[in-house]
């Protein structure tokens, strides 16, 4: 993974060094709240419910043990006791004391960690597919790319003050785990005889106008990336518009002047920027790519894992459902639920965190991942750990088997700890995920990705959701849309609503409904829930949640 030189831990502290005293500022009085807002903002600080809330950069998702034990360590020290990782593959503290942030900031600088562009309208976090670098269907490393993206933004002149947030998001797989369709810009390397490039998207994203990215180039050569994508947030820089907020944000861009429109502007202003740029950018992207050397697997025989799936059936169950394949002989990519039935999804407590990263100094090539999905990854594990692997997960309560299942469960923060929020989301998951263990089908059920939001925003990824849930304020009630059919994959698809929401008592049981429908109806155990809502459309579950009458009147209609 990529390590500080002389100038980012410069860069860093003297970041640090100018927020402290801008605190100092606002606590002594000299600054306002409002004027401080966009220097708080600057540093990953927002003003929640309750509390400041801290979000930290995790870079594509990728973590060493030191830096998982320093998370650690500033959840105890200056929170409460535990982090929340997020859909950007961040890290984020809900309790802070103002006072206390320059010091928690220190602590992250010490491990080559920052806050800087978690937040305000600037290229926030770039993300990438949290198997990178260990996928057996990886046909190159993401992580060098979006290595690149990060430096040449961070502080970028141009754009610390764009029309709204940035977001991009970089996969090396054809089958796509980082969202890329709903960001604002995203890279899919891909080859073309014989010849690395990117195809690059624009126009993503989800939110109160939620839209899938649009192809602007097939195929852009690996010398030209930069340029192009630089290219790309200058002239959306210039077009987007800053009188409305909500129509800010380049996916209205692009939907207001056609995607032929965006295009000729971004080919005009590259070759503007790739003859500034000079090939400048090749040097560093040779030298980034070094840090990202895989590590040195062995061959070793798999009799521990064996003997361990034969005989122990809750190892079996993990190793089914947590496991996937890397691209070693003999090694195995483990995922590590942040989802125990009835907990809050995405939270890991200190203790949790110095437990994986024990782990993964032991047995992981000292690797440690934040998936999307808002779980943990160990990327390289060689099988025959993976026993000891997981009767140390099971005994921190990290072993639960449901990856992927209907428990496996994306949650924003909602109403508990958000200010923009109008419905609360962790109790619904919680609610949801402790009733199908109750029913014990989850693993009968298969793939099934439910998604919650607590407000329009879509933080929740509710739109791309099998099953989205989106909670709303209806005179004072929370209420309860349903989408269904939703896609984050190389296929995405936007959910479709099934009709009026549900209150807070009988959303469960209308996802309980909706699934026993689709056990009713697919064609077999290997069907999907995705395949079979395509293969029947929406008529079966809408009947299930509405009755007869309700499907009905919508085939009327």
């Amino acid at each position: 993974m990529y390590a500080y030189n002389d100038f980012d831990a410069a860069f860093v502290a003297e970041r640090n060094r100018q927020f402290r005293a801008q605190v100092e500022r606002r606590i002594d009085g000299s600054l306002t709240e409002d004027e401080f807002k966009p220097l708080r903002l600057m540093n990953g600080l927002y003003l929640q419910l309750h509390a400041y809330m801290l979000r930290v950069a995790i870079p594509y998702g990728t973590l060493n043990s030191a830096q998982m034990r320093q998370l650690a360590y500033i959840a105890e020290r200056w929170d409460k006791g535990y982090g929340h990782f997020t859909t950007r593959q961040n890290i984020q503290y809900n309790w802070p004391k103002l006072q206390d942030v320059p010091d928690m900031l220190d602590a992250l600088a010490e491990v080559e960690m920052h806050a800087i562009q978690t937040s305000g309208n600037t290229i926030r976090n770039v993300t990438a597919d949290h198997f990178a670098g260990a996928a057996a269907d990886e046909i190159a490393d993401p992580r060098p790319v979006a290595e690149l993206l990060r430096q040449w933004s961070t502080d970028h002149p141009e754009f610390q003050f764009l029309p709204r947030k940035f977001k991009i998001a970089v996969t090396g797989s054809p089958n796509d785990r980082a969202v890329t369709a709903a960001h604002d810009l995203a890279i899919r390397i891909v080859e073309k005889d014989g010849e690395i490039g990117y195809a690059v998207l624009v126009g993503g994203g989800l939110g109160r106008t939620p839209m899938i990215g649009k192809i602007i180039n097939e195929f852009v050569p690996q010398e030209d990336l930069l340029p192009y994508v630089e290219a790309v947030v200058s002239v959306w820089n210039l077009l987007g518009r800053r009188d409305n907020k909500y129509k800010a944000r380049i996916k209205i861009t692009v939907h207001e002047h056609g995607i032929d429109e965006i295009r000729r502007l971004v080919e005009a202003r590259f070759a503007e920027t790739k003859a500034a740029f000079n090939g400048a950018d090749l040097d560093l992207f040779e030298t980034i790519k070094t840090h990202f050397a895989a590590p040195s697997f062995t061959k070793r025989p798999l009799s521990a894992f064996d003997r361990a799936y034969d005989n122990d059936p809750v190892f079996r169950a993990w190793a089914d459902t947590n496991l996937s394949d890397h691209q070693a002989e003999g090694y195995a990519i483990a995922q590590i639920s942040l989802k125990a039935h009835g907990e809050t999804p995405g939270d890991a407590t200190a203790d949790q965190m110095r437990v994986m990263a024990d782990i993964a100094q032991e047995f992981g090539h000292d690797e440690l991942r934040i998936s999307h999905e808002q779980n943990v990854i160990l990327p390289h594990v060689h099988k025959d750990d993976l026993p000891e692997i997981h009767a140390r997960l099971k005994s921190h309560g990290l072993a639960t088997a449901n990856i992927g299942l209907v428990s496996d469960i994306i949650a924003c923060p909602g109403m508990d700890y958000c200010a923009l929020a109008t419905a609360r989301s962790i109790p619904i998951a919680q609610e949801i995920a402790t009733r199908f263990d109750e029913l014990k089908i989850e693993h009968e059920i298969g793939d099934l990705k439910i998604k919650i939001s607590g407000c329009i925003n879509a933080c929740g990824h509710h739109h791309v959701g099998h099953i989205g849930i989106l909670g709303l304020d209806r005179a004072g009630v929370e209420n309860y849309q349903i989408t269904l059919g939703g896609d984050h994959t190389e296929t995405a698809a936007l959910g479709t609503r099934t009709g009026p929401g549900f209150s807070a008592d009988e959303i469960v049981p209308a996802i309980e409904r909706i699934v026993e429908a689709y056990l009713e109806h697919r064609d077999s155990a290997e069907e999907t829930f995705l395949q079979a809502y395509r293969r029947l459309g929406m008529a079966p579950f809408k009947t299930a949640l509405y009755g007869e009458k309700a499907d009905k009147r919508s085939e009327a209609a």
